[in-house]
């Protein structure tokens, strides 16, 4: 948790490059401010030297008075609004930069305990908020604050004894405004919490559209969609109702102290202690005064309701990653082996502490060289991926590229010089040259193009209506699983890294375009460091080394040939595979199941 220091250091920190705008606006606030109370002895001059002494030329000149007053009020109001309006849009386009740039520098481990529709309602709902308060309610408040003094000071002037009055009547107010601002500002947090909620629902559902409707879920999903709708209704029932109160209570009071001051003052005229004009006058700033209250016990709300919002935010960039940069990086060298050594390694997924993965884990792959993971699920192939990115670290032991220990390295130079092709690809909402360049921005198009055809992906790109500029949808909704590979693999290729790391980069492919691709893997493992994961045989027998895990360990390693003859558990799927009719190119995920073996 942080403390409200550390929420005002935030705000400050984003405040400090407008100072100047600020400035000006604050001087623009002042000066409608000091306009409106200049209007009340305009009405003060208007009442005793016009009306009662019955001069018309006075009458002339406050007229003439107060329209310059109107007119400067008008300038100043106008550039007041247009500065704090800027400043609430720039503020809050800044600060949504800032969250989505820390939110790219946590570790996985913050994803894996929080929902995703939580942390977009903070990057959105939760800035619109502030943008609100920053850009208007502010503004409002400040302005009548400035009015509330002034009316106060005009009060003092005008007459002692009301003022005396007036004063004795601010406490009976104030405490409504603290004590119903407390409820506001803690059932706001409990709104943007329950809003929240219902994005994270509402973007799991859709995301999952498929299985919903496959399995025929939608009425039950409208039911839970629709009690998360109404306990965020109940909650904002509540504050809203909180809020209501509060205003009223104001206005009661504020109002019933006028009616007891215009009564004190009606006497104090026609006993001759107050002229009509200074009643008159009297009356303005108090209604000024009132009103300046009435906003602010509004406004507070709206204060209380980003301060709800302002917390969840500040708790997001408070939150420091799992991974910690090292203060002083140790840089690999300018061309990077992709010599890697796991040593003693211990690791258990934080969000599963009591599960380890790996106990004392083992493993040097040299330069260049080609190594296959098989086994079982939950073997720790996918997580050996994890732990060489460095997505996660290990509770104990070492992980070295050339030599270099990668937590004493930059994380972001550790994985420039590795290449992924995930087993489920992803595909950005963008155009295809896009994707393909997410690795490498510079690339030009003559380098994409080549890319593509090495990964055989060009002979359905040259089918799409606008080729590499088509627009792929979300998560490559307009494309075939075996496409979305090939455009993976083509991604991999233009990377042109180092070290690669192949999970099941072949899984979605039919067997013809499986052997174009292989060929093109082939020529991209070339001088590489490669690790796959696969569950084709087709895609291990011609790997330097196959490694056989299981529940963490490394069982068995060798070649194709020395593993049919040394490891059950290899002879075993080699079996399944010669039993389903060809040992190359068959697929064995259904046939791995039904025996509990995977590859």
């Amino acid at each position: 948790m942080t403390t409200p220091l550390s929420r005002r250091q935030i705000l400050l920190d984003l405040l400090r490059p407008y100072r100047l705008r600020i400035v000006f606006a604050f001087i623009a606030l002042l000066v409608a401010a000091m306009s409106v109370l200049l209007i009340g002895q305009g009405l003060r001059q208007v009442i005793d030297k016009g009306f009662v002494a019955g001069s018309a030329q006075w009458l002339n000149y406050a007229l003439l008075g107060t329209l310059v007053v109107i007119l400067v009020m008008a300038v100043a109001t106008y550039a007041r609004f247009y500065l704090v309006s800027w400043l609430g849009e720039r503020i809050t386009a800044d600060l949504r930069r800032n969250v989505f740039a820390h939110l790219l520098t946590l570790s996985p481990e913050f994803f894996e305990q929080n929902r995703t529709g939580d942390v977009l309602s903070r990057l959105t709902n939760d800035t619109t908020q502030l943008e609100t308060v920053i850009g208007s309610s502010v503004s409002m408040a400040l302005r009548n604050a400035l009015l509330l003094l002034g009316g106060l000071v005009m009060l003092a002037i005008t007459s002692l004894k009301l003022t005396l009055l007036v004063l004795l009547a601010i406490p009976f107010v104030l405490v409504p405004i603290i004590m119903f601002g407390r409820r506001v500002r803690k059932l706001a947090r409990a709104t943007q919490d329950s809003v929240a909620d219902v994005g994270a629902y509402t973007d799991e559902v859709i995301h999952e559209i498929r299985t919903v409707q496959a399995y025929g879920h939608e009425v039950a999903s409208v039911r839970e969609f629709n009690e998360r709708v109404e306990s965020t209704f109940a909650t904002g029932i509540k504050r809203i109702r909180q809020r209501a109160l509060l205003v009223v209570a104001v206005i009661t009071l504020v109002f019933s102290a006028i009616a007891l001051i215009l009564w004190v003052g009606g006497h104090d005229v026609l006993s001759g202690a107050i002229s009509a004009g200074e009643l008159s006058a009297f009356i303005f700033y108090a209604v000024i005064v009132a009103s300046a209250m009435g906003t602010i016990s509004e406004v507070i709300g709206d204060v209380q309701r980003a301060a709800g919002a302002t917390e969840r935010l500040v708790e997001l960039l408070a939150t420091q990653s799992s991974l910690p940069q090292p203060l002083y990086p140790v840089a690999f060298p300018a061309k990077v082996q992709g010599d890697i050594s796991l040593r003693d390694i211990a690791f258990a997924y934080p969000s599963r502490p009591d599960t380890p993965v790996f106990t004392r884990f083992n493993l040097h792959i040299y330069p260049g060289e080609k190594i296959a993971l098989v086994g079982q699920s939950g073997a720790g192939k996918t997580t050996l991926f994890q732990l060489l990115q460095r997505f996660y670290d290990p509770q104990a032991g070492e992980i070295l590229l050339d030599g270099i220990n990668i937590k004493e390295a930059d994380i972001h130079a550790l994985r420039s010089h590795i290449a992924v092709v995930p087993q489920d690809p992803v595909i950005f909402a963008a155009s295809l040259r896009d994707n393909l360049r997410y690795a490498r921005p510079d690339a030009t198009d003559a380098e994409v193009i080549a890319a593509c055809e090495a990964a055989f992906a060009m002979e359905f790109i040259a089918q799409l209506p606008e080729g590499l500029d088509s627009f792929l949808g979300e998560r490559g909704v307009r494309l075939s699983g075996g496409q979305k590979q090939r455009i993976a693999i083509a991604r991999a290729i233009l990377a042109d890294r180092p070290i690669l790391l192949l999970d099941e980069a072949t899984s979605a492919l039919d067997s013809n375009s499986e052997q174009k691709v292989q060929q093109a893997l082939e020529t991209l493992m070339q001088n590489r460091t490669t690790i796959m994961i696969a569950h084709r045989l087709s895609t291990v027998v011609n790997a330097d080394k196959i490694l056989v895990l299981q529940q963490g360990n490394i069982v068995a390693s060798g070649t194709h040939q020395e593993l049919l003859t040394s490891s059950a558990l290899y002879q075993q799927l080699a079996a399944i595979a010669i039993s389903a009719g060809t040992l190359a190119a068959d697929k064995f995920t259904g046939d791995i199941r039904a025996s509990e073996v995977a590859i």
